[in-house]
């Protein structure tokens, strides 16, 4: 394995520059040595200027989402090994506001995520124990539940890109997360929040976000799952 490692950064600070630029960096780097340890040891020892987002560390918060060699990816989570040493170029999630330099504003992403209403809906009477929940229940919402909202699928999203106020595939994965929860009882809410021409109809099942999870989520699907049952509640048949 090369000894360094040429990271070609993007670079914006909105305060000082007029325009984006790439800068170039020479890292020392060992054999397992990921893409975000690259940008901090940037940070400690060449540029404390850069900024960029993180927080785990462990491929699950999903803060430190990038755009790595034309890839969606979780820095923490790209090794450097699987990568050219010698040609690693980084920029922020791609068709989100940038604040500065790897750090993008992902309003936008949260508003959305909000308007599903995240959390269970319970309209029978308040419970005083636990809803349980057999393996099979459970199976339905393992993979949705494996989303960690970095905003990789939202960002790589066409419609997100020409359709301001689409909910995007992370916010309606996550609502098809609740309609599959065999705890939940605001089915009707929540396809009525989903079922518009700013939700699962915007969708032109392209692919983009499934292949941008780093969690390998299928997205599209839910996205699907989604507009089957919403044609079966208007149809009586769900």
């Amino acid at each position: 394995m090369a000894e360094t490692a040429t990271l070609h950064i993007f670079r914006f600070d909105p305060e000082k520059d007029k325009s984006p630029y790439f800068k170039t960096y020479d890292v020392a780097i060992t054999a397992k040595m990921n893409v975000l340890e690259a940008l901090l040891d940037i940070v400690d020892k060449q540029d404390g200027s850069l900024s960029l987002r993180y927080a785990c560390r462990g491929a699950i918060c999903g803060s430190c989402a990038m755009y790595i060699n034309g890839s969606y990816r979780l820095a923490c989570q790209t090794m450097i090994a699987n990568l050219n040493p010698s040609d690693i170029t980084v920029g922020p999630l791609p068709h989100l506001p940038n604040i500065k330099d790897l750090v993008v504003d992902m309003t936008p992403f949260f508003e959305k995520y909000e308007r599903i209403v995240p959390y269970l809906i319970r309209n029978s009477a308040p419970l005083e124990k636990e809803i349980p929940q057999n393996l099979k229940q459970r199976k339905a919402i393992d993979e949705m539940i494996d989303c960690i909202l970095c905003g990789c699928c939202y960002s790589s999203c066409p419609m997100v890109w020409t359709h301001r106020n689409f909910l995007g595939p992370a916010a309606l994965t996550k609502a098809n997360r609740f309609v599959q929860d065999s705890r939940d009882e605001g089915l009707d809410q929540r396809l009525s929040i989903v079922a518009g021409e700013d939700g699962i109809w915007r969708c032109h099942t392209i692919f983009n976000c499934a292949d941008a999870c780093p969690k390998k989520i299928n997205t599209t699907a839910s996205i699907q799952d989604l507009k089957r049952k919403t044609i079966a509640r208007r149809l009586h048949l769900a």
